[in-house]
């Protein structure tokens, strides 16, 4: 490719991509995909782009108009950048969230979603379900969480989802309070509970709405926060004898899949992966 070879620094021909979110500067992304560019010898860089919630559409409009060739997209604009999408992929349409934009070819974005695909292939990586008419419940309602109800109806899973606002939880499944009495309830015979929320996030102590004492031995629990040594409530349920399943596969996974769309190389996996655990 012309330009510089990678790990060169950047030129005028290296082609940029990044992620977009409020805020973003904890994201793990930028090493992910400046490890996979320099691994497959590509002049691509990838960057952090912290974008206001009220600056949404403007920020991905002049993004594309600077020839930006792929962007990821977090925490809380999945589904605010549906509305300057000129297309969505039948991911995107089912699960009303994108977390990847793709250059349309004609100066805008095809927006789709890698999350659900990150979800469960992070999930059988670690143990394989039968998830068919099985109970699952899932905490949070956001973007990320409709991927994974998107995930789990696709393998016949029975959802139980807890969140604040008790019409968003309904738009997934049957709706759970977001209280700990609640949600310990709703977990008693689930099979997998998987934290779709920001609870967590910087928390060095379990939240109260992640239940411990109801978690049993055998049950999957996944954490879509990540941390590079495990969040305190994965922690947590493996003392209690749970099969644990970290974000960072989620992130892995999903950031391999965008990667293949902007590119159309095979993603590196490994080197990916072994980016995050140095992170």
């Amino acid at each position: 490719m012309a330009g510089n070879p990678p790990g060169h620094g950047v030129s005028a021909h290296t082609r940029v991509t990044g992620i977009i979110g409020w805020p973003v500067e904890h994201s793990l992304s930028p090493a992910m995909h400046n490890a996979a560019f320099a691994s497959c010898g590509l002049d691509w860089v990838y960057v952090a782009y912290p974008v206001d919630p009220d600056r949404v559409a403007s920020a991905v409009t002049g993004l594309a108009a600077a020839g930006v060739a792929g962007l990821n997209v977090t925490v809380p604009h999945k589904e605010a950048v549906l509305e300057v999408a000129s297309a969505v992929s039948p991911a995107v349409e089912a699960i009303g969230a994108a977390n990847t934009l793709i250059p349309d070819g004609d100066g805008g974005w095809y927006a789709e979603n890698t999350d659900a695909h990150g979800f469960i292939t992070a999930v059988d990586e670690v143990v394989r379900l039968d998830l068919s008419g099985k109970v699952v419940v899932m905490i949070g309602a956001g973007g990320a969480a409709k991927a994974v109800a998107y995930a789990l109806a696709e393998r016949g899973a029975t959802l139980r989802v807890a969140n604040r606002t008790l019409e968003r939880a309904a738009a997934l499944g049957d709706p759970v309070p977001l209280t700990p009495d609640a949600i310990a309830d709703a977990m008693r015979d689930a099979v997998m509970v998987v934290n779709c929320s920001s609870l967590g996030l910087g928390d060095e102590t379990v939240p109260p709405e992640l239940p411990v004492e109801s978690l049993q031995a055998g049950q999957v629990v996944m954490d879509a926060v990540y941390r590079p040594s495990g969040t305190p409530w994965l922690r947590a349920a493996a003392e209690r004898g749970a099969v644990c399943v970290d974000g960072l596969g989620m992130l892995l996974h999903q950031g391999a899949r965008s990667f293949t769309h902007w590119t159309g190389v095979d993603a590196p996996v490994e080197v990916m992966r072994a980016a995050l655990l140095v992170s």
